[in-house]
């Protein structure tokens, strides 16, 4: 059939026109088109997987080393000799438009090569299919998915202060207590703490760093005007956890029977099977507790574990475990409290959190070259992958909080140049989701007030081009700071 001018061949169950393309079904589905080996764009797993452009005269490269492929991305393709990506994926045509193809429901990939493009489902599904301009395409594919999935953070997202990325795992009960004292004076909405107030990776009490309990600092933050956050892996735990002693039948295996690596930091940890009742109960109980610390914001990580290859309980497709699993912890905790989801399968998350991490984390320095390109890894801590992932999922803003990671506004134990902080700066404003880490008592006068400025800033932002915004009366190109 002719779509705006060229010739495609369309193997489906059912096509039906609709506004802006058409919808096809059936568990697999495959167009053949006229572009041969031109540009794909891909759309990684999770959060932090790469999106972007991707040139199909070159052949795939497999993420080195192959323990950190768990949570770089899909490790059921890690080894695909074809370009691929999870849920939607797209060509660009002869004229710089896009031929786009995407699911309509978890669980799908999408696969291309110079013939064709190829959908993959675990279940008969409805696929949207267009061709027309990046930016049109890609925002009535996110209308379809509203319709099937949900939306949720339809406010403006808090902005937040988070410990990790200036402490790391250091921190302790005095010195959050006194980084809460020094955001006085600052229009922050919540006070975030991150790794290291835990026991071990699975045991969710407070370690001896917090000897008053976790009670204690959300009590402090909320005499302060602030929502108190805390950072949770919940479905994964190390070895070395009480709970993997003591549970040990209660993670993932493979057809093997062999325990199911979720990825190699601490040392390496392991996936819970989600879907069995005792693990999704102590899930809901994990849950409800931190809301009785007085937790109203979660950012829950790793979360991907839940949907990684492995013989389940219940026999759940990958993506429907997750997804469930996601329902029960957002039933558990209530609509009132905010659920980000960071490592989380991106389509299997809409319409369960409040907000999503788009891009692999920041970091103050600019490039991890070493392991982006000699090892094939764009998934590493870097500012700049940090920014070309996140600026391919700016799609996603009408469905959910996008969140790019946080700024930097101090100079203090940071690589980063004026300039890559201003435009991190900028990614967070046309992205609509502000964080920093930056410790008051690391920044000076003028830094402070740079970041007061910031916070309080409101400006109109406009989306003239795949990457070209007007913020305010500025105009901002980001494509200078991409490899395109």
């Amino acid at each position: 059939m002719q779509i705006q001018g060229y010739e495609f061949s369309i193997s489906a169950g059912r096509l039906e026109e609709t506004l802006g393309g058409y919808l096809l079904s059936g568990k697999t589905v495959q167009i053949g088109h006229p572009f041969g080996r031109t540009l794909y764009f891909k759309h990684g797993w999770q959060s932090w997987s790469e999106a972007g452009w991707v040139s199909l005269r070159e052949n795939p490269k497999p993420i080195q080393p192959p323990e950190r492929r768990p949570q770089c991305d899909d490790p059921a393709y890690a080894l695909s000799p074809v370009h691929g990506g999870s849920g939607l994926g797209g060509l660009e045509g002869h004229d710089g438009r896009m031929l786009l193809l995407g699911a309509l429901r978890p669980g799908a990939r999408v696969e291309a090569d110079r013939l064709s493009l190829k959908g993959l489902a675990d279940h008969e599904t409805q696929w949207f299919l267009a061709y027309g301009e990046q930016q049109q395409v890609l925002a009535r594919y996110a209308e379809l998915l509203a319709n099937t999935l949900g939306v949720r953070g339809q406010q403006p997202a808090p902005r937040v202060w988070c410990s990790w990325y200036s402490y790391y795992s250091d921190i302790s009960e005095s010195k959050m207590l006194e980084t809460i004292a020094g955001l006085q004076g600052l229009p922050f909405e919540v006070f975030q703490l991150d790794d290291g107030w835990q026991q071990n990776m699975g045991d969710w009490e407070p370690n001896h760093k917090f000897p008053s309990g976790m009670s204690t600092i959300a009590l402090r933050a909320q005499s302060q005007g602030l929502t108190p956050g805390l950072w949770l892996a919940p479905f994964i735990a190390r070895p070395s956890s009480s709970l993997f002693k003591e549970h040990p039948d209660w993670f993932l295996r493979d057809e093997q029977g062999e325990l199911v690596s979720a990825g190699s930091n601490w040392g390496g940890y392991y996936a819970l099977d989600v879907t069995l009742p005792a693990v999704q109960n102590w899930l809901q109980s994990l849950i409800q507790k931190v809301r009785g610390w007085g937790y109203r914001y979660l950012k829950l990580d790793f979360l991907f574990a839940a949907a990684l290859p492995g013989k389940r309980h219940s026999g759940a497709s990958r993506e429907e475990a997750y997804r469930e699993a996601l329902r029960l912890i957002r039933e558990a905790a209530g609509d009132d409290v905010y659920i980000l989801a960071c490592g989380a399968p991106i389509i299997a998350s809409l319409g369960l959190v409040d907000g999503l991490r788009i891009g692999p984390d920041v970091a103050p320095y600019w490039d991890n070259e070493d392991r982006r390109v000699y090892l094939h890894d764009p998934t590493g801590p870097a500012a700049y992958n940090a920014l070309r992932t996140s600026l391919h999922r700016l799609w996603l803003k009408p469905l959910v909080h996008t969140d790019p990671d946080v700024v930097y506004f101090r100079t203090r134990y940071n690589l980063l140049t004026p300039a890559q902080r201003a435009v991190l700066q900028d990614l967070a404003l046309v992205a609509g989701f502000k964080a920093t880490s930056d410790p008051p008592a690391w920044l000076d006068g003028e830094e402070r007030e740079q970041l007061r400025e910031w916070l309080e800033a409101t400006p109109s932002i406009l989306q003239t081009g795949p990457y070209t915004f007007k913020i305010g009366e500025r105009e901002v190109d980001f494509s200078s700071w991409l490899e395109i």
